[in-house]
């Protein structure tokens, strides 16, 4: 399992990768042997990332990407490749909160959130595919859900259904790049404590929130490894077109 669970000799790329969940996967990716291009719009926040994986004994480099401009991304992927070479792993992860209901939210607050959590995944998605099959790497995207693609919540109208765009957009994709052996699935975290949910998970709504959680708390970035390695490695070879919930129990919580 653990040869099976190896990134050794790969190159992966990680969107949104400054804070939270995107960090994590970096320095995971990087820990199992990859090489790493973290990105994000800003540079300067990707300095302590790459500077922590290199002191861990790895290999990471940091590139400027807008993921919700197209142009921008199709450059991010260039710089990456002239970097490391081709992309073995693509995680899709950039993507903002919740910003309102479907009473409050405004158009400009509605377009961004899906020009971040819908379209920035499709760019990527779509490059990362392109270049896959012109360099014949049968490579793994990985999207980022959430379990709010799978179950709503009041309060968070664009999200949910930009996550659950996400979602089904990852098994259509899955089915038009089987064939050239590129695999695609998500991962859709439920609770974990990021710089977007900080502030609601320590209201009395978000206490109210975690007790209706099965495990009665929010999740460790750690315990979100597995889920990736299984879906990045060859231990996932025979996957695609999943959707993978790492949330606790919350999605069969009873109603």
């Amino acid at each position: 399992m653990k040869h099976l669970l190896s990134l050794e000799g790969k190159i992966a790329m990680v969107t949104g990768a400054s804070s939270g969940l995107g960090e994590n996967f970096a320095k995971t990716l990087a820990r199992h042997g990859a090489k790493v291009v973290v990105t994000a719009r800003r540079i300067d926040r990707l300095e302590g990332v790459v500077a922590a994986i290199k002191s861990a004994g790895g290999e990471a480099t940091a590139i400027a990407m807008d993921v919700t401009d197209a142009q921008s991304v199709k450059d991010g992927f260039k710089a990456a490749e002239a970097a490391f070479g081709p992309m073995d792993i693509v995680v899709a992860n950039a993507g903002v909160g919740p910003r309102g209901t479907s009473l409050d939210m405004t158009p400009d607050d509605w377009t961004g959130v899906i020009d971040a959590n819908l379209n920035g995944v499709w760019y990527t998605l779509q490059e990362a595919a392109r270049r896959m099959i012109a360099t014949k790497v049968k490579g793994s995207i990985v999207t980022t859900a959430s379990i709010m693609a799978l179950r709503g919540r009041a309060g968070a109208p664009a999200y949910a259904a930009s996550k659950a765009a996400v979602a089904h957009l990852t098994k259509v994709a899955a089915l038009e790049f089987a064939a050239n052996g590129i695999r695609v699935n998500a991962l859709a975290p439920g609770y974990f404590e990021t710089d977007l949910n900080r502030a609601l998970l320590h209201s009395e709504k978000g206490k109210a929130l975690v007790e209706g959680i099965p495990m009665k708390r929010t999740g460790q970035y750690s315990e979100l490894d597995g889920a990736l390695l299984l879906l990045a490695s060859d231990a996932g070879s025979f996957m695609t077109g999943t959707v993978i919930p790492v949330d606790g129990g919350h999605l069969v919580n009873s109603l």
